[in-house]
């Protein structure tokens, strides 16, 4: 899984116009994509990594401070621009693979005692936020 986190100073999401999901003042937001072989073993690495970061003011962790999550599946992490014009989206996870593994993420970070807020998986959204510092951490469970 690859996740790129972002410290915000609010955020929602809004989808056909209509805000669905956000919240107010310090918290995060996370793009997550999913590729073909991640399982539980990569939602609970990801999970306790974006909880435990110290990223917030004062270097508190999400997990310390109880603060919000935007979630927002994003299967455009796993695009390849190497070659041409046209990204690829081969190392994207099908939407039947994905679409658990983001739902298990949320679940995951709500067990480490965040309130988590959602997108729509595989709709057309609109993410709104104000990044705060700007602080953007990307992680990858690919990555030692």
């Amino acid at each position: 899984m690859r996740a790129v986190v972002q410290r915000a100073h609010g955020a929602s999401v809004s989808v056909a116009g209509e805000r669905i999901s956000g919240f107010d003042g310090p918290g995060l937001v996370v793009l997550a994509g999913v590729t073909h072989d991640d399982g539980p073993d990569q939602v609970e690495w990801l999970a306790r990594k974006i909880a435990q970061l110290r990223i917030l003011r004062d270097e508190r962790s999400a997990q310390d401070e109880g603060a919000p999550v935007l979630l927002i599946s994003q299967f455009t992490l796993y695009a390849d621009t190497r070659k041409g014009r046209r990204p690829s989206w081969n190392g994207a996870a099908p939407g039947p693979v994905a679409e658990p593994l983001v739902a298990d993420l949320g679940r995951a970070l709500a067990a480490y005692g965040l309130p988590v807020h959602e997108g729509v998986f595989g709709a057309d959204m609109a993410v709104q936020f104000t990044n705060d510092g700007p602080v953007t951490i990307i992680l990858d469970t690919a990555t030692p």
